[in-house]
């Protein structure tokens, strides 16, 4: 199991948006990506949503509508994935109560999982979309 695809989509369309010249269509970036539009127009709309691109319907295309230095990645990633407080990972369905791991993994685990889920959130408020935009320049450049 994987945590969803999402959150990398909609970075790779944020970066897409603030790196080529308008219009920027669900087609063109759905090329950049590599996947079908349709999955495009719905990360899409989900940022847009958020407050965080506009997009005019036809060939008009996507624009940002906040600066990329204000949009953090864990805005980006609650706006498309939408995990609650402590519920990134999940348990697996009806372990034996009768068993004694069974009975007790999920209190044994859940303290450091919601930990975890925090850490990770931490980090991506610590980090822009600009600095993502930034490393990509870096790397074109090289």
């Amino acid at each position: 199991m994987k945590i969803s695809s999402r959150f990398t989509v909609a970075t790779h369309i944020l970066s897409l948006i603030a790196m080529e010249e308008p219009p920027l269509t669900s087609l063109r970036i759905a090329a950049s990506v590599n996947t079908n539009p349709v999955v495009i127009r719905r990360i899409s709309g989900q940022l847009k949503n958020a407050g965080l691109i506009a997009v005019k319907a036809g060939s008009g295309g996507a624009t940002l509508l906040k600066p990329l230095t204000e949009i953090t990645l864990l805005e980006v990633y609650k706006a498309v994935d939408s995990v609650e407080d402590g519920e990134l990972f999940q348990f697996h369905e009806n372990p034996n109560p009768n068993c004694q791991v069974g009975a007790h993994i999920q209190d044994a685990m859940e303290q450091t999982l919601i930990e975890a889920q925090k850490a990770m959130e931490q980090v991506l408020a610590n980090r822009t979309m600009d600095d993502v935009v930034d490393t990509i320049r870096t790397e074109i450049a090289e």
